[in-house]
Order: C-alpha cells, then sequence, then structure tokens
C-alpha cells in the first residue's frame, strides 16, 4: 500500500502533547526540529540532554534532581541515571488531590465502582497505615494475587509509597505458579480477592491462597478483598484480615512519600520461565516513572482528559503501564472478567459509557473480534475514541484494514512493542504521524533500536534481530537473588557484547516504522502472551505416564498454539483421557494460557549433546524449516518424527 491508513490532521497535530514537547526542546537548544524523525535522531545521539528533558517536561516530583543525568552512560549495564535524585514513585502518581475521577472498575458481574482522585489519595493513605502498622519497611515486599480491581492499585500505591517493593499476578494462576514466583520473593502481606469471575463463573481464591501459605512463611498477613461475596469466610486462611478492618475507619491519617533513590526497586516482574522457574526483574521507581511519562504522555497523548483503558490483567506489564496514567491525570478504566462475556461488545460498551479516549488490547484481542463478526462502529457511539494500542504479538495486516474499516476511520492505531523486560517498549505510537499498515510507527524516544543481521549489522528493509545499542532508564536495575548480575548478563546481552538483544525479529521500514515478526527463540507466545515452556514440563513430566516431553509454539491462524509433544511410558496410549487429564493438570497448576492445544505422542525426544532440550529446532522442524545446528543433537534423527504431521493441519 502506497498510502497511509491514517494521517492525523492539522489541529490534532497542533495540539498534540508531543508537538509540546519538540516546541519545549527547539526553545530550550535554539533547534528547529518540524517532525518526529528529527527529534528522534537528537533524543538517541543525546541520550543525557533528552532524558533531562523529559524530567522537565513530564513535571516529575522529587525533593531533589541532582546536576548529574547519568554515570556511565555507554555502558549498558552500568549506567547510572540521575544519581542524586530523590523521589517517590507513589508520589508522582498521586499529584492530583481533587474531584475529577481517577479510576473507574467494571466488573464482568455488572459491578461498577469509581473513585476520585480525593478518595484514592485517602484511600491509598489508610492503607499504607496498616501496612506500616503491620511492620512493612523499605525494600520489603508486598504481593497482589488480586483481579484488576481498584483495591489492587491502592495496595500498590500504599506500597511504594513507602519504599515496599509491589509484585503482582492474576488470580487465574495455579498454585505452583504463584509459588514459582512469590516464593522466590518473600513478601511480607499478600493482598488477594476472595474470588474472581469469568465468562460467566465464579471461581473462589482463598482455597488456594490457603494452600499456597503452606509454602509461603514469610507472609505474615493477607488482607482478603471481598469481591464476589460480600462477606467471605476467611476463617481457613492463615493470618486473614477482611480489607475493611485492615484499611480501618475514621478521619484518613496523613499520607507520607519517601524520597528514595532514582533505582530504588519498585516493582518484581518475572520472565516467562523458558529455562526453569521464572527469573524475577526488578524495575527502578525513577526509570519506569520517566519511561512511561514518555509513553503515555508523548506517544500515547495521554492528558487530564483522557479515558485510558487496557483490557489486562495483574500479571501482564500492561497493567504497570496503564496505572501511570494516574501521573498525568487521566481516568483510568479498569475491566476485569472475559472481553466476550455475554457478548463481543462488552467491552465496546464499556467504552460508550465512559467516553473512551484510548481503548489499549491485543493482536489476538482484535483478530477474535473480526472472527466474531463484530462491528463496533454499527452498535456503539465511539466519537471520543482517539486511539487504540495494540500489543502482545504482531497485529497482522487484516487486523491494521478491519479497525479502520469497523471500529473507527479517525483514530491513530499504535501497534506497540516492548516487553516486561523494561516494562515498557522498544517501539510505539506517534499521534502526529500517519499510521501504515503492518508497521508499528516509530521508534521511542530515547531508544536506540536497531535491526542486526547475522554479522551484527545494522540493516534496513529485511528481518533481523531486535537490538537496542545505548543504554536507558528503564532497564531493570538487578534479577532477584542474581549474584554478579550473571543471570542478567546472560538473558540480554550473550549474543552481542554491550547490546541489548531482546530475542524478536524485526525490520525498519523506509517510513522510519518498524514491522515486528515475533519471537527469534523458542518463547512460545499464544494469545499474544510470553509464556515459558518450563513450566508447562515441571507439571506434565510429574506425570506417572509422561517420560518426557516437548513443547514448542505452532504459527496459527495469525497467532501461536502451543503444541506439546510426550513421549510416554510403555503400555500407556495417548487416548481422550490422558489428553483431558494433562490439559487439566497443565491449567490447574499454571494458568490457562499454558495449556496445549495440541498434544500428540512422538517415540523419542531430541536433546543436545550437553543435555538440553532442542525446542527450537523442533518449531523449525514443524514449520519445515531447515535446522542448521545438527551437529550439536545428540540424536538429530529424532527431528524426523516431528515433521509433517498431518495432525498439526487442523
Amino acid at each position: 500500500m502506497n498510502t497511509p491508513l491514517w494521517t492525523p490532521s492539522a489541529d490534532r497535530i497542533e495540539g498534540a502533547n508531543l508537538t509540546r514537547f519538540i516546541r519545549f526542546v527547539n526553545e530550550r537548544y535554539g533547534f528547529d526540529f518540524q517532525d518526529y524523525d528529527a527529534l528522534y535522531e537528537w533524543s538517541v545521539e543525546h541520550r543525557e540532554s533528552f532524558w533531562s528533558d523529559m524530567w522537565d517536561f513530564g513535571g516529575i516530583i522529587a525533593s531533589a534532581k541532582g546536576e548529574r543525568i547519568a554515570v556511565d552512560p555507554d555502558q549498558m549495564t552500568g549506567t547510572q541515571w540521575f544519581p542524586d535524585a530523590r523521589l517517590n514513585f507513589a508520589e508522582n502518581l498521586l499529584r492530583f488531590d481533587d474531584d475529577r475521577t481517577a479510576l473507574v472498575f467494571q466488573g464482568e458481574d455488572k459491578v461498577s465502582r469509581e473513585m476520585t482522585y480525593a478518595q484514592l489519595h485517602d484511600e491509598v493513605a489508610r492503607v499504607a497505615a496498616a501496612l506500616r502498622a503491620e511492620g512493612v519497611q523499605q525494600g520489603d515486599r508486598v504481593a497482589g494475587f488480586m483481579p484488576n480491581l481498584i483495591e489492587s492499585i491502592v495496595g500498590m500505591l500504599a506500597a511504594t509509597s513507602m519504599g515496599a517493593v509491589w509484585s503482582s499476578c492474576s488470580p487465574d494462576f495455579g498454585i505452583k505458579g504463584v509459588l514459582d514466583r512469590f516464593g522466590q520473593i518473600e513478601p511480607k502481606v499478600l493482598l488477594c480477592a476472595n474470588g474472581y469471575y469469568y465468562n460467566g463463573k465464579a471461581f473462589d481464591s482463598l482455597e488456594r491462597v490457603a494452600s499456597i501459605l503452606q509454602d509461603l512463611p514469610s507472609i505474615q498477613r493477607v488482607v482478603v478483598v471481598p469481591y464476589t461475596e460480600e462477606q467471605p469466610a476467611i476463617d481457613h486462611v492463615p493470618n486473614a484480615v477482611h480489607y475493611a478492618d485492615f484499611r480501618g475507619s475514621g478521619e484518613a491519617p496523613a499520607l507520607s512519600f519517601e524520597q528514595l533513590p532514582f533505582d530504588h526497586p519498585l516493582y518484581i516482574m518475572y520472565s516467562s520461565g523458558t529455562t526453569g522457574i521464572p527469573k524475577c526483574i526488578v524495575h527502578g521507581a525513577g526509570g519506569t516513572l520517566i519511561q512511561h511519562l514518555k509513553e503515555l504522555g508523548l506517544h500515547t497523548d495521554v492528558t487530564r482528559d483522557s479515558k485510558l483503558f487496557y483490557f489486562t490483567t495483574c500479571g501482564w506489564m500492561m497493567w504497570n503501564w496503564l496505572v501511570s496514567g494516574l501521573a498525568l491525570g487521566a481516568t483510568v478504566l479498569l475491566f476485569d472478567g472475559s472481553p466476550f462475556y455475554p457478548d463481543p461488545g462488552v467491552l465496546w460498551r464499556f467504552a460508550e459509557e465512559q467516553r473512551m479516549t484510548v481503548f489499549g488490547t491485543s493482536a489476538k484481542y482484535v483478530a477474535a473480534l473480526e472472527k466474531a463478526g463484530y462491528k463496533p462502529r454499527e452498535s456503539v457511539d465511539l466519537s471520543a475514541l482517539r486511539g487504540i494500542c495494540s500489543t502482545g504479538s504482531p497485529l497482522v495486516p487484516e487486523s491494521f484494514e478491519y479497525i479502520y474499516r469497523d471500529v473507527k476511520e479517525d483514530l491513530c492505531l499504535s501497534s506497540i512493542s516492548g516487553g516486561t523486560d523494561i516494562i515498557s517498549c522498544f517501539a510505539l505510537g506517534n499521534p502526529i504521524g500517519p499510521v501504515w499498515i503492518s508497521e508499528l510507527q516509530v521508534r521511542g524516544l530515547g531508544m536506540a533500536v536497531a535491526a542486526f543481521d547475522s554479522n551484527a549489522q545494522p540493516v534496513v528493509g529485511r528481518k533481523a534481530e531486535l537490538v537496542c545499542t545505548k543504554s536507558f532508564p528503564s532497564m531493570p536495575i538487578y534479577f532477584w537473588k542474581d549474584p554478579g548480575d550473571a543471570k542478567y548478563s546472560k538473558a540480554y546481552f550473550e549474543v552481542y557484547d554491550n547490546v541489548w538483544h531482546h530475542g524478536d525479529f524485526m525490520e525498519l521500514t523506509e517510513h522510519g516504522g518498524v514491522i515486528m515478526y515475533g519471537r527469534s527463540d523458542a518463547t512460545l507466545n499464544p494469545g499474544g502472551v510470553r509464556i515459558g515452556t518450563a513450566e508447562i514440563y515441571r507439571v506434565v513430566e510429574a506425570m506417572d505416564e509422561v517420560l518426557d516431553s516437548i513443547v514448542v509454539g505452532q504459527d496459527w491462524d495469525n497467532d501461536v498454539r502451543v503444541v506439546l509433544f510426550v513421549k510416554l511410558a510403555p503400555g500407556v496410549e495417548l487416548d481422550e483421557a490422558l489428553v483431558k487429564k494433562i490439559k487439566t493438570n497443565v491449567r490447574t497448576n499454571t494458568t490457562p494460557r499454558h495449556v496445549p492445544g495440541k498434544i500428540l505422542a512422538v517415540d523419542d525426544i531430541p536433546y543436545t549433546i550437553s543435555g538440553k532440550k532442542v525446542e527450537l529446532a523442533v518449531r523449525q522442524t514443524v514449520h519445515g524449516q531447515e535446522v542448521l545446528n545438527k551437529d550439536a543433537l545428540a540424536n538429530p534423527q529424532v527431528l524426523d518424527l516431528f515433521a509433517g504431521l498431518d495432525e498439526l493441519n487442523s
């Protein structure tokens, strides 16, 4: 296509935050930047100036900024950003304390709640005081096993206001999945709901919580938020207290904000768990804040008048990204439940009712919506909608066309890509530039993103490895319990020296945009959510019927289908009963996203000489691609078992 799908109007360009920022930079330095490309090149070449300007433009609240912007900026893992700064993340998200609406929650059970900024401020003050009374201090971990409720945000803000570290996962995680995460970080307080709703059904969480606590002795207090019941019974949960009793009553106490270093730990996120239990990725307060202010303010054009929504759970980094919209004074819209219950229009009616301005979702959801035949523009009023964000997996060309044809013609469609690893994006939207089919509009400001070929040379117009060649503030500050940063270095810097290797295939286009092609390694990505194979192996291979297994992602129907191959014990057949048992075990102990779409029996599993399963080689074989590194395999002939399987064509 030689013409863009959408071009912003002159009025839209004039009123954009990004246009104001370009003027801000021009006036400060005497520049004459006229477009995004010029600003981007400067932001990468002069990162210290750019991030300092972003601090000022974003109005970061701090007791000190300091004169130094970066120490050792040429060292990817050694850069210290704003080393003399002192600030508090929660204080920046609670900078507004007025009667404008901060949060709106819509649950699948039709529960709808709102909270103003003033009310949010008071609620955080109450919970923060309760956490202090419980003995929570700087550096302690507070964990959430929560649906996407208002109380999830309150808990995070209360914890981070005092310098505690927040970590969360969604309530559809099984017991082992939770312990694999929280068991490593040893939280002192656990915030959980009594249950959650999905697809018209209520699910209990407290039985799982009671089981989890048996292997999580660090938890001193469990705070139970009522959701599926008004007064849930909690007697069977050790050290449990109702949320209302925990927060207390009477006049709200004063809320204080600990002034902490820029790189003070804020969030603990989790890797996909491909090579073992998930790695605990620790993100700093300042880096997360300044990156989110940039991405939400400049790249997504969020203002105080915005109604910002992302369909997410508390276990996905897009929750953390969404919540940062509070720092810009936006109304943050929360939804919990199935996006197709009771019908495909549920989120779009929510958009109409709230006059949503930004609708965030996954590429898988967009494809499923089109397949369901739902056309939002024919059913709801989307006159307030200005932008759609999509992430998780590459947005296919048909989905670009569907959105402009069946959702709305005049909006900025921002396909965005980054990850839990950086709690932000490498490539994302540009409110003052055109949208081209299949392309993410731009590389993020201050992000030195390039496409490296097999010779580690940057290329344009060709599929290559996504890398970032210069440091940036939202890099992880470290991995939890990772002496000498060994796991950290192996995760991102084993392929290229002093260059971040992300494990995605991308292409830089002539428009300055990016085309994403998915993972370049064996990490699974069903529905746009990265998950690890190791979590599946730990469940499946614990079964007596299974001797060994290997799992890969198969490109299928514009998505990734999880395919599990099992080597069965002698005399065992893969009948319907065993297939059901395997799927049930995986679902119970991990999440619904881990459940294989196909399970097939094979006679043997391929390994490297050093004893590692060769998932990537199996994946290549399944897709009819040549495997080039067979010399590394102990039993290369086994790959023939995975070639040309009719069962994978349906």
